[in-house]
């Protein structure tokens, strides 16, 4: 080559090195917002949060570049999640994430118009959060969670586990429970080889009561309904069933993982309801709207064992049912 046209074209090359800089410099950088409902301290909270972090980054999603990621750890108060709403919504976001009915019902009172994607949420339909499956019309769209017939069989394995459980207690909080759960629960019922009876807990010291309690009942366990105030107390109430000696069934796998000695849980895998949720929030940014973004069903239920905590409670499984065990912790 030439010395003139090889100064030519470092001249062109080094012309276009600071327009590359430049334009990367002035790429849009997108503000997602997201309201957990849940205290930052929360185990589970925090792998949702990660793994919802990894569908972004798979996408070309990736903080300080392209994306601002601001999360509000409300806690479960409902009047919390209330102004927590209220503040995400006035940081103009792009898309909002919710985790849970009642967080999502509470961004609904505060906007209808910035998109938001739900996860783990029950019933987005029969609670009027969306119009249909298909077409959700509105500014939501999103994953849900959980089922309400699920919970006759979170008894019906909590008998299996432990046969001499014969009183089974339903612990959840009437503030952030949908009552459709009870309703399945109590349909369920007659079908069901243990006596059902509700309690109901507002606050952590009512949790240690009724355990406390329930632990003088012979024969006694207890099943966890889906409630994120449960899930926000998920280390006292694993904690007080090591304590009291009682088989429990939880409704998810955040209960029985990860250094979580809880004994059996089944129910969706919430981390991956957050990487999927990703998918729709990369779409939003680009120009879809969430009314013409289906509702996805759950595709991964897991159902976890864990053989430590079992020993502890002096119950061997039956085979039948770790043979169904998507997971078993030794």
């Amino acid at each position: 080559m030439r010395r003139r046209e090889f100064i030519t074209l470092l001249g062109g090359a080094a012309a276009a090195w600071p327009l590359a800089a430049r334009a990367q410099q002035l790429e849009r950088v997108w503000r997602i917002c997201v309201l957990m409902g849940l205290s930052a301290n929360n185990t589970g909270g925090q792998s949702e949060a990660a793994a919802l972090k990894r569908g972004l980054q798979k996408l070309g999603w990736t903080e300080a570049r392209n994306l601002e990621v601001k999360y509000s750890w409300s806690g479960v108060e409902l009047d919390r999640i209330q102004s927590s709403a209220k503040e995400l919504v006035g940081l103009q976001c792009d898309v909002i994430v919710a985790r849970g009915a009642p967080v999502l019902a509470a961004l609904l009172r505060e906007t209808h118009t910035i998109p938001i994607v739900f996860t783990v949420v029950a019933d987005p339909v029969g609670s009027g959060f969306v119009q249909s499956y298909a077409r959700p019309g509105g500014n939501v769209t999103g994953f849900p969670g959980f089922e309400f017939a699920m919970v006759g069989k979170y008894v019906q394995m909590l008998t299996e586990i432990a046969p001499q459980v014969r009183r089974v207690a339903y612990i959840y909080n009437p503030k952030t429970l949908l009552p459709e759960f009870l309703h399945s629960l109590e349909a369920a019922a007659p079908s069901i080889p243990a006596q059902l009876f509700p309690a109901p807990v507002h606050d952590p010291a009512e949790i240690d009561a009724t355990l406390a309690a329930l632990a003088r009942e012979p024969g006694a366990g207890f099943v966890v309904l889906p409630d994120i105030f449960l899930v926000d107390n998920r280390s006292q109430i694993i904690a007080l069933a090591a304590k009291n000696n009682l088989p429990a069934i939880y409704p998810s796998a955040l209960w029985t993982r990860n250094a979580n000695d809880g004994l059996i849980s089944y129910g969706p895998d919430t981390p991956d309801l957050f990487y999927r949720a990703a998918s729709y929030l990369d779409r939003i940014l680009k120009g879809e709207k969430p009314a013409n973004l289906p509702v996805q069903a759950p595709t991964k239920y897991t159902l976890v064992i864990n053989l430590k905590t079992a020993k502890t409670l002096g119950l061997t499984i039956p085979l039948p049912l770790l043979g169904r065990a998507d997971e078993v912790i030794e």
